[in-house]
């Protein structure tokens, strides 16, 4: 399906949790909200580098663990990800 023309980031993210794993939706959700954060406060550096390239992407983070997650924990594994998804686009 192509992009509308006034789409204008070069970068679509997107954020999931297995309710498999999560039973409850508070917890499915409190998961997301901490994703969606950490990326947040972590993507500019991949924007910049996407920009620079004139590529689009989109990409997806899956919470495959079984416990709660600490946001510490999501933020180290982030900024890994973003790392990345950078020296991909080289």
């Amino acid at each position: 399906m192509p992009l509308p023309e006034s789409f204008t980031d070069p970068i679509q993210a997107g954020v999931g949790v297995s309710a498999r794993n999560f039973r409850k939706a508070v917890d499915r959700n409190r998961i997301k909200r901490l994703l969606r954060e950490c990326y947040r406060l972590n993507k500019l550096p991949l924007h910049e580098r996407i920009l620079q390239s004139k590529k689009n992407i989109a990409v997806f983070f899956l919470y495959i663990g079984k416990e709660l997650p600490e946001y510490t924990l999501l933020d180290e594994k982030m900024k890994a990800v973003i790392t990345k998804l950078e020296l991909l686009l080289v």
